[in-house]
């Protein structure tokens, strides 16, 4: 049967930078917003009625920092209930969190690379099936983007694909991310990306990196999607079919017209696709 995503069409990362800049009428071609729970959780005063106001008029999904899913610390139960109060509150279609970890005795301030082991699938799978029980929904996991890779006993699809299947969750996929890795780690990005479950697509990234060298690319968030990524979002939504797909940008901020266009452009590749009814036959574990 046809896949059914929990959003649809193209979508804009909201960072607090440019919140103020947002008018309804300049949102009409985004069809949902992305947050990170951590920064709106118990936010009150102009930035809470800003957002209260924007979240009733807006679908939204949530991308999470701080879940912690590889790391050794004891999953943060707490925690995870704030954020299924804070997705029941506000209506959030998905959750999503990067498959890597963030913490030790203390935040670590980023995003840690798991070792590509049979270990790790079953203790981070044991800890995202923990997650999903508290929430009461399936998540999704993220693609993310690393540097180097200690321990590996797998290949990194391998490693996303065990975890997928043993933690029966849902899959982020970052476009980009594939793009920087296939540099940084010499790897074929499209043949990568045809070995996914397209059945476990809840919705994409899309964004921009830095080129350090022809060989060294890094996950910035900080420029214009390139040609590249582009045609890497063509090719999956040729094999994969249209899913939602948003734009992150989070730092080097240009003006509003400026994302919204490239917020049109995920509209337009998506167009490209839609009117073919075969590209939706993918089975749905939802």
């Amino acid at each position: 049967m046809s896949k059914r995503y929990l959003v649809t069409g193209s979508g804009l990362g909201l960072r607090r930078s440019f919140l103020r800049k947002l008018q309804p009428q300049s949102l009409d071609g985004v069809d949902f917003m992305e947050v990170a729970p951590e920064n709106w959780i118990d936010v009150g005063g102009q930035f809470g009625r800003q957002f209260r106001q924007i979240s009733e008029s807006q679908t939204f999904v949530c991308h999470g920092l701080s879940l912690n899913l590889g790391g050794p610390a004891a999953l943060d139960e707490p925690f995870v209930y704030r954020i299924k109060k804070f997705l029941d509150e506000h209506e959030i279609k998905c959750y999503s969190e990067h498959l890597s970890y963030c913490c030790d005795d203390g935040h670590l301030y980023d995003l840690m690379p798991i070792p590509f082991t049979e270990e790790a699938v079953k203790y981070v799978s044991a800890r995202i099936q923990r997650t999903q029980d508290i929430l009461e929904r399936r998540i999704a996991i993220e693609n993310v983007s690393y540097y180097c890779a200690p321990g590996a006993e797998m290949s990194e699809i391998e490693f996303l694909n065990a975890i997928l299947s043993e933690a029966d969750t849902e899959l982020l996929l970052d476009i980009n991310n594939i793009y920087v890795n296939s540099i940084n780690h010499r790897y074929d990005p499209v043949a990568y990306m045809y070995a996914l479950p397209a059945d476990r697509i809840a919705y994409g990234h899309i964004a921009g990196h830095y080129e350090e060298a022809d060989d060294l690319m890094v996950d910035t968030h900080g420029a214009d999607v390139t040609d590249k990524v582009w045609d890497l979002l063509d090719l999956a939504y040729k094999h994969f079919g249209v899913f939602p797909t948003l734009l992150e940008r989070d730092f080097n901020i240009p003006p509003i017209s400026k994302l919204l266009s490239e917020v049109a452009h995920i509209g337009e590749v998506q167009q490209r696709y839609l009117g073919d009814a075969s590209q939706h036959d993918v089975v749905s574990h939802g």
